[in-house]
């Protein structure tokens, strides 16, 4: 599968539905650093979700992105803040320039990089003493409502392979990143939905069915049963994590 163009289809839905990460991620960030001027990359930035979140802090941001419908979506959000640097690049050759950066975040998107690539990458473009940290926003798998859309999940949508799967099948190779020297933390961060915008969110996945697929009308009548059981009052609050790994790259190259 291209990675470039996985999310192209799927675009809008994840620019609609997709959550921001918990404020108390950010407040460690600031702990290791993070202030109004810092200079970040934000590599794989998507529509830029947590780009937002850093501009927010005050920072100046490049958000690195190759996929240009995903590119185009923080453009059109965020083009009016000054601080705001929207890059066509790859996370393995970002363009930025050498020793530029006191961060480099990656927020739902370590798992799609070649990681041999892109660690001197980060190595080149961090100044001395810069921090990478990487992020995720997961559903919480013990929840009864997160189990059922699982068994959906797998039911319907053939690239399926499970939730959180970016960042649990890269556990060894963050370790591998971070030479084992790194901070895990974990954030709780429950998310509200409406039905529309639970919907939205399922079908931004990356393995999600798309509307021309065989089974999509069964899929969404399945995923509207799970919003109609779980919900209350026209709400859903759906169990979430948001997770960060943070350390230093260990020998420039």
């Amino acid at each position: 599968m291209n990675n470039l163009n996985l999310f192209s289809d799927k675009a809008d839905n994840y620019f609609k539905s997709r959550p921001s990460y918990a404020k108390g991620l950010l407040d460690i960030l600031e702990k290791y650093g993070l202030k109004e001027g810092s200079v970040v990359a934000d590599i794989g930035s998507g529509t830029g979700i947590f780009t937002r979140q850093l501009l927010d802090k005050g920072a100046k941001v490049f958000a690195v992105e190759l996929n240009d419908k995903m590119r185009r979506k923080a453009e059109i959000s965020l083009g009016e803040n000054k601080n705001f640097i929207s890059v066509n690049a790859s996370a393995e050759e970002t363009t930025l320039e050498d020793n530029s950066v006191d961060f480099v975040t990656c927020a739902q998107s370590f798992h799609w990089f070649d990681k041999e690539k892109f660690k001197p990458e980060c190595s080149r473009i961090l100044k001395q003493n810069g921090y990478v940290a990487l992020i995720w926003n997961m559903r919480d798998n013990n929840a009864q409502s997160v189990k059922r859309l699982f068994n959906v999940s797998k039911k319907y949508c053939p690239e399926f392979v499970g939730f959180n799967g970016g960042k649990r099948n890269d556990v060894e190779q963050i370790k591998r990143f971070f030479n084992g020297d790194f901070k895990y933390l974990e954030f709780y961060n429950s998310l509200d939905y409406t039905k529309e915008k639970y919907v939205e969110r399922c079908l931004s996945s990356s393995y999600s069915l798309n509307e021309n697929d065989e089974n999509y009308s069964l899929y969404i009548k399945e995923i509207e049963k799970i919003f109609d059981e779980f919900s209350k009052d026209g709400i859903y609050k759906m169990p979430n994590i948001s997770a960060l790994y943070i350390g230093k790259i260990q020998s420039k190259q």
